[in-house]
């Protein structure tokens, strides 16, 4: 049996990636919106791809948010290279507020 080359692998695993990321997002999505439903507060669901802190920074800073909400990192390497919380707050642009 002959192997596919490596192009064609590649070109597969993104766009099983890919699909991968929309369902994920999807979910995501749905949790938020029942969640938002049951408090009774308004949100906005947005799916980026690219470096969380860019996206993040630029989101932010496009919708003049007052603040920034991340979830607490539990890799251990963040504790090296910092947290996406940490590297935020050094950006002193926003209050970040780490959730567990």
């Amino acid at each position: 049996m002959k192997r596919p080359g490596g192009l064609a692998v590649r070109a597969g695993g993104a766009a099983v990636m890919s699909e991968t990321f929309e369902q994920v997002a999807g979910e995501l999505e749905q949790l938020m919106l029942s969640r938002i439903a049951e408090i009774g507060i308004t949100a906005e669901f947005r799916s980026v791809r690219g470096d969380a802190l860019s996206e993040l920074t630029r989101i932010a800073a496009q919708e003049h948010a007052d603040a920034v909400v991340v979830g607490a990192s539990e890799h251990l390497g963040h504790r090296i290279v910092g947290s996406l919380a940490t590297r935020l707050v050094r950006t002193g642009k926003w209050p970040v507020i780490v959730v567990p």
